[in-house]
């Protein structure tokens, strides 16, 4: 009788840990948030969705380190997640205010095409739990997506900037920040692919 042995990434205490259930139960409260808001229209409603995506995201990161239960499957869920969040609250965003659609619709490619991309590159790094550890690989390129200040950004400057456009009657800011972030994710990209390719050196951070 043969007996399979199961990848430490997909043991259930790994896959059941508290940072995934927490992550789901942020992302099952954001979503049903974000739903309420499609069908009402209600701005309230979307503040809130925001704030429990983006506590429950910093939240589910910050128990995993602590209680040292950072796993690769446990970063790929929190990937999902996130674009599943942001997704929903965006069209519930366009839909209370449709004229967040061009400068959303720019950060929805950013953040779920070329983001994604980047995001799911520390797989191909085996020293690598997660996209926070990817100073590792690549010091630029970690500064430029995933430090504190380039997760802050990346999650809330484009909602931040149409809430500002909205009180402000700034209706240009958002598609600037909308396309900024798009610069960085391409030249990100392009880096990374030329680190790939042989063609310039990583540049890990100094131990």
């Amino acid at each position: 009788m043969t007996t399979t042995t199961l990848p430490v990434a997909v043991y259930p205490a790994h896959l059941l840990g508290v940072p995934n259930r927490i992550t789901l139960v942020r992302t099952v409260v954001s979503m049903l948030v974000a739903t309420f808001a499609f069908a009402s229209g209600d701005l309230w409603l979307l503040v809130i969705g925001y704030v429990v995506y983006w506590f429950g995201d910093s939240l589910d990161g910050w128990v995993a380190r602590i209680r040292n239960e950072e796993t690769v499957s446990g970063a790929v869920f929190d990937i999902v997640c996130d674009r599943a969040c942001s997704f929903l609250l965006a069209a519930a965003f366009m839909t209370t205010y449709p004229e967040t659609i061009g400068p959303l619709a720019i950060y929805l490619i950013q953040f779920g095409v070329l983001d994604t991309m980047l995001t799911l590159s520390f797989l191909l790094w085996k020293e690598t739990l997660s996209p926070n550890y990817f100073y590792k690989v690549d010091q630029p390129i970690y500064v430029w997506n995933w430090s504190k200040p380039a997760k802050a950004v990346n999650t809330g400057a484009v909602v931040v900037s149409l809430v500002v456009a909205h009180q402000l009657d700034l209706l240009w800011l958002p598609y600037v920040v909308a396309c900024a972030a798009v610069v960085v994710k391409v030249v990100s990209l392009v880096r990374l692919v030329d680190i790939l390719r042989g063609r310039r050196p990583a540049l890990p951070a100094l131990p």
